[in-house]
């Protein structure tokens, strides 16, 4: 348990890590220079139901593909605990 509260800690310091390396690199070049687009979506989750939306086709697609994988892996993992069976060693 203390292993996963750890792991935990070191995923949103890495997180944390990659934004912040991110904007130093984008300031450092002088930011962005002439016109560019920014395209962005993202999946909500209300129980088992997602919410997906995107500001074009092609980033809506890749977040319902996301939002499929991400709800087979979450059944997959509901029906191995409710077996009884550890989806994780030494858990």
């Amino acid at each position: 348990m203390e292993r996963l509260v750890v792991l935990g800690f070191v995923f949103v310091f890495v997180g944390v890590l990659l934004i912040f390396l991110g904007i130093l690199s984008s300031v450092s070049r002088g930011g962005v220079q002439g016109k560019s687009e920014v395209e962005a979506g993202g999946i909500v989750f209300i129980g088992p139901i997602p919410i997906v939306f995107g500001t074009s086709k092609g980033v809506t697609k890749a977040m319902l593909v996301l939002a499929l994988v991400v709800s087979v892996l979450l059944l997959v993992f509901y029906l191995l605990s409710s077996r009884g069976t550890r989806p994780f060693p030494g858990t």
